[in-house]
Parts: structure tokens; sequence; C-alpha cells
């Protein structure tokens, strides 16, 4: 899809949150996880980390977001649709979490999960919840972003993990007055990516305030003001997201276009998000 094609989504957020954990989950000690995990990666030759199955090491994403996804949702508003995206993969081995925190949320809302996208996941997240809201079935929708310590099988390439679990919800409503905008691009590289960032930041005017993800963040981008935002340290996937729900309430109180823009560097593919008030 070309950098300018996108219009604005349909939905618009009403509420980010974000927090941080530390210690573990049961789930990490479920015999059905060395099960689970064997069968994954037996096809690929990769080793089991037998220390970390011993251990208990890692967070379900049920765990995780459960608790603030009850605090986003506090008004009690049903909701129609629940999407939870990440990463790095999850520790509970039966049913998908996506589906368990459905129950937390008004509206027995449908949910299902995204992965296998790098940092682009997040963004299109987004674009798939913009996609349901235009066939009439969604009017209030849920992204869940989370990520966990954990990787219990030794990659073939070095991957960048979390130094703690954390989870993002962004709750999505057609009543919202900010306006969103996401856009993808594939098959750049990082000095492209950098320069369609700083074309969108020219779009947005002196104004706009800039946050890179950790993707970008090592690319000089001549349009962005030195000051731009970087995400929280530590957090690979959700740490551009964790940054956006801190900063988010004094931009909107000060009427500033925000633009938040990550670049998965394995898959070439760049994303950003704008936010504007709407009309």
């Amino acid at each position: 899809m070309a950098a300018d094609s996108a219009p604005p989504l349909a939905l618009g957020v009403t509420r980010i949150l974000a927090r941080s954990f530390d210690g573990r989950s049961e789930t990490s000690l479920d015999p059905d996880l060395r099960v689970f995990v064997t069968d994954l990666v037996r096809p690929y030759g990769l080793p089991v980390r037998e220390d970390l199955l011993a251990e208990g090491v890692g967070h379900s994403y049920e765990e995780l977001a459960e608790g603030l996804l009850a605090e986003a949702l506090a008004d009690g508003v049903p909701v129609d649709l629940l999407i939870l995206a990440f990463d790095s993969p999850d520790v509970r081995p039966g049913a998908p979490s996506s589906l368990a925190l459905s129950r937390s949320c008004p509206g027995a809302p449908l949910a299902f999960a995204l992965c296998d996208q790098g940092s682009a996941v997040a963004f299109s997240a987004l674009r798939v919840a913009a996609e349901y809201q235009r066939t009439g079935a969604c009017r209030r929708a849920v992204v869940v972003l989370a990520e966990q310590t954990a990787l219990h099988y030794r990659p073939a390439a070095p991957v960048d993990l979390p130094e703690r679990h954390s989870v993002v919800v962004l709750v999505l409503d057609e009543a919202a007055d900010v306006e969103l905008t996401v856009r993808q691009v594939s098959a750049l590289d990082a000095r492209k990516a950098a320069e369609v960032v700083g074309a969108e930041v020219g779009t947005l005017g002196a104004d706009a305030a800039v946050l890179l993800g950790s993707g970008l963040a090592a690319e000089p981008v001549p349009e962005v003001a030195a000051a731009a935002g970087l995400p929280f340290a530590g957090l690979p996937f959700t740490g551009l997201w964790a940054e956006l729900a801190e900063r988010l309430p004094e931009w909107q109180e000060k009427g500033r276009p925000v633009l938040a823009a990550g670049f998965d560097r394995r898959l070439g593919v760049l994303s950003t998000l704008t936010l504007r008030a709407g009309p």
C-alpha cells in the first residue's frame, strides 16, 4: 500500500493504558508447555530451553492483561471486537488468551489473535479493527498488545526480548473525537523508511509530537525534531505504545497532532500511526 493512500479509520482512540510486570504466572509451570514448545521447534531442529521450563519463567498474556482490560472498560459499554497482538510467544499452551480475555469484556466480543509480523503487528491490529467496523458489526473494539520475557527455545538468530512483561490496551470507538490513520509500507530499507517518516512529519507541521520505534531510533531523520520521543527502554514491542499511553493526554490537551512510527528491520515494513483531533 502506498504511504499516502490510507484514509482516516472510522474507529478513533478513546483510551490507551499501559502497565509493566515482574514475576511469573503459574501457567509457566504447566507440563503441557514443554510438549507444546517441543512440537513447535522439532521441524526446525531448534533446542528447547529445559532450564527455563524447569524454573517456570514467563507470564501468560491472559493474566497480564485481564486487570488492565477491566480498568480500560470500567464504563461497561459493550465491546464488539477484541484483538490480542504479540511478537514474543505466550506461555499459555491451551486455549488462546484472546478468547479467555473476551470473557473480561462487556458484550462478549468476537476475539482472535495476530502475530508473526514483528513490531508491525500492532499497527495491523488497528487496521483489522477498522475493517470489521466497515462491515457494520463493530462500533467498539479493543486491541491488546502484550510481550513477556521468556523464550523457551534457542532461536536460529538473535532476537530482542523484553526486560520485563508488559501489556498495553487501546480502546477504539466510533464516537471518539481523536481521528486515527494507519499506514504500512513494505520492502523498505532503514534509510528509506526514515525518509518516509520525515515526509509524514512534514505534513503534520512544526507542532507535531513524534514517537520513533526502536527500528527507527538509530536512523537520522532531518525533518524530525531532536526532541522526538523514543520508546520505553527494554520493551521492543510494547515500548512505543507504552510511551504513547503516557504522553498522549498531555499532547491532546495542547491540541498537538501525533505521529508514532515503527520499522521492523527483519521484514522491511514501516508502520505509522497519526492521531489528530477529530471533527
